[in-house]
């Protein structure tokens, strides 16, 4: 599979289109990442039209950074060692507000992170997304007797989002509150595509910051095992950084996998 047909299905499962996992699989080999894929730093960037994150030059009240400002403060290639930092969404691949919807519109706030959307009402966001894999050599082998090597793909989409007043903290709790209500599972929409989450399971919070929310978010794809999904968010002052996690995979098979705990300490240390 080439790196943006698994860019995009790792996309696609995140964003609830888990249908486009075969076609995306199959589709023609090319040699590099969408247009911007190459930009190691971006001078600035705005969120996508449609997602109530504007990026402004102007500074919100209180202690919110404006978008200029966000920018220097989230990730960049420089600060991880492995994996690639994608500084420019391409188009096709961001996710704007006016996408997405749920059943219930308590869960809406957990969808929002998960597709990189700013929760709450930030003043100002900007989105990085972050793709990494490892090697581990297979227990078998191939047809004619040589060496396997298994190919574990990570992928996060992440959103550094600014807010006035106590706005960070507020978005935190409707996040938390999302969690504990719609445990049991619920329905999301993204544009035509849509899923069906069978349940969502708060786990330990990340550390570094000054409070934080952990969540697995388990998809019905029709098998023993749930498809999981990661979200991780962590707030340090007026600033959140959510990540949202997928691992191909853990798509397909239902296993558990960890996010890489490297990415979002590199991140929640940049915060200040």
């Amino acid at each position: 599979m080439s790196s943006t047909a698994v860019r995009r299905t790792a996309l696609a499962a995140s964003a609830a289109a888990l249908v486009l996992l075969v076609t995306a699989c199959g589709g023609s080999s090319d040699d590099g990442g969408a247009s911007g894929d190459d930009k190691a730093e971006a001078d600035q960037s705005a969120p996508a039209a449609g997602d109530k994150a504007k990026a402004d030059e102007s500074a919100p009240a209180g202690d919110a950074l404006t978008a200029a400002e966000l920018e220097k403060i989230a990730l960049a290639q420089a600060d991880v060692k492995n994996g690639k930092v994608t500084t420019k969404i391409p188009a096709d691949e961001d996710i704007a507000e006016d996408q997405i919807s749920t059943d219930d519109k308590a869960c809406l706030p957990l969808v929002l992170a998960q597709t990189a959307v700013a929760p709450g009402e930030p003043g100002a966001s900007v989105k990085r997304s972050w793709q990494g894999q490892t090697e581990t050599p297979s227990k078998g082998s191939g047809p004619d007797g040589q060496d396997m090597t298994n190919i574990s793909v990570d992928m996060i989409r992440l959103n550094v989002a600014s807010y006035a007043g106590g706005g960070a903290e507020q978005a935190l709790a409707e996040l938390k509150t999302a969690a504990e209500q719609c445990a049991g599972g619920f329905v999301a929409s993204v544009g035509s595509d849509k899923m069906q989450v069978a349940e969502v399971t708060t786990t330990a919070a990340p550390e570094g910051g000054d409070e934080g929310l952990a969540v697995t978010i388990g998809l019905d794809i029709g098998k023993d095992a749930n498809a999981p999904m990661k979200l991780v968010v962590v707030r340090k002052g007026a600033t959140l950084a959510s990540f949202a996690a997928t691992n191909l995979s853990s798509m397909v098979s239902g296993a558990d996998f960890e996010v890489p705990a490297d990415v979002v300490d590199a991140q929640v240390a940049k915060l200040g």
